[in-house]
């Protein structure tokens, strides 16, 4: 009886391994009958996805170039002949984009097609486009071009919310002028504020990549392992620190993209003034300073460094040294919170802040007016 079940035992365990054994081979069946072939690996699945939607962008510009120092001239000969010293030229430039859908729109970064003249859109099949600039918006660096062409191969976009450092991330694009271009690297960071980086004339917040961006493909899209543009590729750390590169998320470039095509331009709401950062440590710092003639509230906020003249801070009464604590009820412990309440305000309507001035918390109504200069 004991040799009967030491017996079934085994073939029991016999059945499970028959079992496992097939579950595998069903799987890698599977594999393979999806696979074009073994050989190639996620990156070039995800490329043949949204490889052919890439596009080159050259644009030309003319400009007055200086030949020699007019001043060397005859005055006599200058008033007869004119000033020969400067010479209308033609200033070329390169970038890449991404079609975004079937009816030819392509985006790209605002400093690629930024004041240019004459746009001229490559598409992967080698087919050369003219481009028409639909907007452009500085403040996020986008840019929507217009083709007129059938051809249908349009990028499928992603989702920047889902993404997590260290997931795969793949930079398509025309560096230096090499087309169809591909790079690999992961998500270094999120959520970078490019204030950080040195623009202080942006509101940003970009995906940073180790994936390879170079000049060129700036305007060209990063997508993640399935083939989904995630990113708009914009610009590159040099010098120390080189290596790292910096995406636009692709919610965000959906978002102004729509505005772009209808109204031209996007408007962002704007207070005038020019913020520092404070916590206690920096206000503790400052107060025992025996030179210091005004003492900080020792705690986290946006600090008003200066306000612009005729600004609606101006108008609204804000002063350097106030202490911005919270806006529209929510609270405020550093520049970059208070600029992201400021972007989803509207226009000439009022904007709530709660200021400390004096060590006493006050309220004050202020309406945000469009960002001016940005043409």
């Amino acid at each position: 009886m004991r040799f009967f079940n030491i017996k079934f035992v085994k073939l029991i365990q016999i059945f499970f391994i028959i079992c496992f054994c097939l579950v595998n081979l069903l799987q890698k069946t599977e594999v393979l009958a999806l696979s074009p072939s073994v050989n190639h690996n996620f990156v070039s699945y995800a490329v043949k996805n949204v490889g052919p939607a890439v596009v080159k962008i050259d644009t030309e510009k003319l400009v007055e170039r200086q030949q020699f120092d007019p001043t060397l001239l005859d005055p006599l000969l200058r008033d007869l002949l004119g000033d020969p010293g400067i010479k209308p030229d033609r200033e070329r430039g390169q970038g890449s984009g991404v079609l975004i859908n079937e009816n030819g729109l392509v985006l790209t970064n605002a400093h690629v097609v930024d004041r240019v003249d004459d746009v001229s859109v490559t598409l992967a099949d080698g087919t050369i486009c003219n481009g028409q600039v639909m907007g452009s918006d500085v403040v996020t660096d986008l840019a929507l071009v217009k083709i007129e062409s059938n051809y249908s191969n349009y990028a499928p976009l992603g989702n920047s919310e889902d993404l997590e450092v260290g997931d795969w991330a793949i930079a398509l694009g025309t560096p230096y002028g090499l087309e169809k271009t591909v790079t690999l690297g992961i998500i270094s960071s999120l959520h970078r504020d490019i204030n950080s980086l040195g623009f202080s004339d942006k509101r940003l917040d970009l995906i940073q990549t180790d994936a390879a961006i170079n000049p060129g493909n700036s305007g060209g899209p990063l997508i993640n392992s399935s083939g989904e543009v995630i990113g708009i590729n914009t610009l590159v750390r040099s010098g120390p620190g080189a290596g790292l590169g910096f995406a636009i998320p692709i919610n965000l470039a959906k978002n102004v993209s729509e505005q772009l095509l209808e109204n031209g331009e996007v408007i962002h709401p704007y207070l005038g003034v020019q913020l520092i950062s404070l916590n206690p440590k920096i206000a503790k710092e400052h107060n025992q300073d025996p030179n210091s003639i005004v003492q900080l509230p020792e705690r986290n906020g946006a600090l008003i460094q200066s306000v612009i003249p005729n600004s609606p801070a101006e108008k609204a009464g804000l002063r350097r040294g106030d202490l911005v604590i919270a806006a529209e009820n929510i609270l405020i412990e550093e520049p970059k919170a208070l600029l992201d309440e400021v972007e989803k305000a509207q226009i000439g309507k009022v904007f709530l802040l709660n200021v400390l001035r004096d060590n006493k918390e006050i309220q004050i109504n202020i309406k945000p007016e469009p960002l001016p200069g940005l043409t």
